[in-house]
């Protein structure tokens, strides 16, 4: 992990600064544009009015540290940005493996072709991931804020593939959500409190109260087991629409 992170250089996907950082209540800028201020654990904005960053390099990190992932997998990482975490993924999986990288803001889906030419094995795309088809993969990363689990990613893993997710109320904190496929299980553990820029498509007004609600009763470390079934709403940690996560 330390050596794909060490391979990819930050600034080649953020321009050239002086940058915007990510502060406790708006942005800073980094005054001045040495480079050497990117490898700082700082958020850094891609595009200040719409609130879309590049995130903390230690929260990723840690989620793909616990994702384990392999040479020569399969990856999918949504809401992909400029493409500098789908470079550390295309770092992970290797020449043998595969990454798309998917934005649904034209700009950036741009900006991560152009940055990620130097990975051959990534591919980035102006794509809706919520929208079918998704491919087959051994390992989906979501860099947006969802309501709810999506089921064609869920369903789009193949045997011992992982979905980590951040499972947020809008703007506000919830928590990185990794999802194993084990046969017709799906495992479920939650790895770290995050917050997330809301994802388009996948972060409904009408869900966030509830996922503000199971976050605030506290037990998010109690969660095994995401299960897609009709039981009605109120069971298990958290249920929604035809699924639910159960202690």
């Amino acid at each position: 992990m330390v050596e794909a992170f060490g391979r990819v250089p930050r600034e080649r996907f953020l321009g050239p600064g002086p940058w915007l950082i990510r502060g406790h209540e708006d942005y800073v800028s980094s005054q001045g544009t040495d480079p050497a201020a990117l490898y700082d654990d700082i958020v850094v904005a891609l595009d200040a009015d719409k609130r879309i960053n590049n995130g903390q390099p230690s929260l990723h990190a840690r989620c793909l540290s616990a994702a384990r992932v392999k040479t020569g997998e399969r990856a999918l990482h949504v809401g992909c940005g400029s493409g500098y975490y789908s470079a550390i993924i295309a770092e992970l999986v290797g020449a043998s493996g595969v990454v798309h990288a998917w934005d649904v803001e034209p700009a950036l889906a741009a900006s991560a072709r152009r940055n990620l030419e130097a990975w051959p094995q990534a591919h980035a795309a102006l794509r809706d991931a919520t929208a079918s088809p998704i491919p087959r993969s051994d390992f989906i990363y979501v860099s947006a804020g969802c309501t709810h689990p999506v089921r064609a990613w869920v369903e789009a893993l193949g045997e011992g593939g992982r979905l980590v997710m951040p499972l947020t109320p809008g703007w506000d904190f919830g928590g990185m959500l990794m999802l194993t496929r084990r046969g017709d299980r799906y495992d479920a553990r939650f790895l770290c409190r995050c917050a997330f820029i809301p994802s388009v498509g996948a972060s409904n007004e009408e869900e966030r109260e509830s996922v503000r609600d199971a976050f605030e009763r506290g037990g998010m470390h109690d969660v095994r087991e995401l299960r897609f079934d009709d039981a009605p709403r109120g069971s298990g940690w958290l249920a929604g629409d035809g699924w639910r996560l159960l202690t």
